[in-house]
């Protein structure tokens, strides 16, 4: 099995990696120079801190989780916590930066718990941010004003300053992406909905559902070589549901049609298409049609 490091610290990675310690422990700034080269730890690594990156690869390559990266256009990517990271080789077409920052360095500050919230530090590396270079300065404007205060001299609003231009790139980040899902909307995003739909009907056309039980989101972003979180977001943005909501919303369309076209009772459709329980099926059938199964059906054969 590959070995996989895990850094606690910043200072591990950057020794690791060959680099002068970070000035802060639990911040480092790195711009990288035009074609720099540089390789991050050892082999494959996880670490207790957030990166946030800005860059145009020219070579090499970065692995996020199972995914590889090395695109050649400008984009940023967002990797959390924990997450495996394997980073070789890489050579930048044009300058970019990388941020990292410790957990710790987030606590008892209000973006402790925001960041949480930002659903692309979820995204797989294939689902990039890409920038227009107008965003890509307003980016670059926001790095300027973090390096300018961690390469100052520190003081009790140092940190909250520091935070606060963070906390800018991530919401300028949340707004441009919605705006990637929408100007792809006619392609890229138009044909995941698509896909979407076909995978799911065809989980239930083979009988999957029979053998597995529902289908779960994991399993059919896994399908489409998505990201659970990209595929929800991209849903979310062109139909206004979630792939959850699309999930339900499927099976209870299955449901209304065996209710209507067979004899079959409640508990004997709710197992048919997969339900653990028929509780569970009545519950989620009366939640979106405002009815249980049974008063459906009387209303039609009534």
């Amino acid at each position: 099995m590959e070995k996989i490091t895990h850094y606690k610290t910043i200072s591990q990675l950057h020794e690791k990696s060959g680099y002068p310690a970070p000035a802060h422990p639990l911040l480092s700034l790195m711009t990288c120079k035009e074609l720099m080269s540089y390789s991050l730890g050892e082999s494959r690594f996880t670490g207790d801190f957030y990166m946030i990156a800005l860059k145009k690869i020219k070579s090499g390559y970065v692995l996020y989780g199972k995914t590889r990266y090395d695109h050649d256009n400008g984009s940023m990517v967002f990797m959390k916590p924990r997450q495996i990271i394997e980073v070789s080789n890489v050579q930048f077409a044009e300058k970019g930066f990388v941020i990292f920052v410790h957990e710790d360095y987030l606590a008892g500050h209000s973006l402790y718990e925001q960041i949480r919230k930002y659903g692309y530090f979820e995204y797989e590396i294939n689902e990039a941010l890409h920038v227009s270079p107008a965003e890509e300065m307003v980016i670059w404007d926001l790095y300027d004003k973090i390096r300018a205060e961690y390469d100052g001299d520190p003081d009790e609003l140092s940190r909250d300053i520091i935070l606060s231009h963070i906390d800018s790139i991530l919401k300028y980040s949340d707004r441009f992406y919605k705006r990637q899902f929408t100007d792809r909307s006619a392609n890229v995003s138009t044909t995941t909905v698509k896909k979407f739909q076909e995978v799911l009907k065809h989980y239930f056309d083979t009988g999957q559902h029979k053998k597995q039980g529902l289908p779960t989101v994991n399993s059919l972003a896994g399908n489409m070589f998505l990201s659970t979180r990209y595929l929800s977001d991209v849903l979310k943005q062109q139909t206004g549901k979630n792939a959850m909501e699309h999930i339900h919303l499927y099976l209870i369309g299955e449901a209304k049609n065996q209710l209507l076209s067979s004899d079959d009772n409640v508990s004997g459709i709710a197992y048919q298409l997969g339900f653990e329980s028929p509780s569970y099926f009545t519950r989620l059938f009366k939640k979106v049609v405002g009815v249980t199964p049974g008063q459906y059906k009387e209303q039609f054969t009534a």
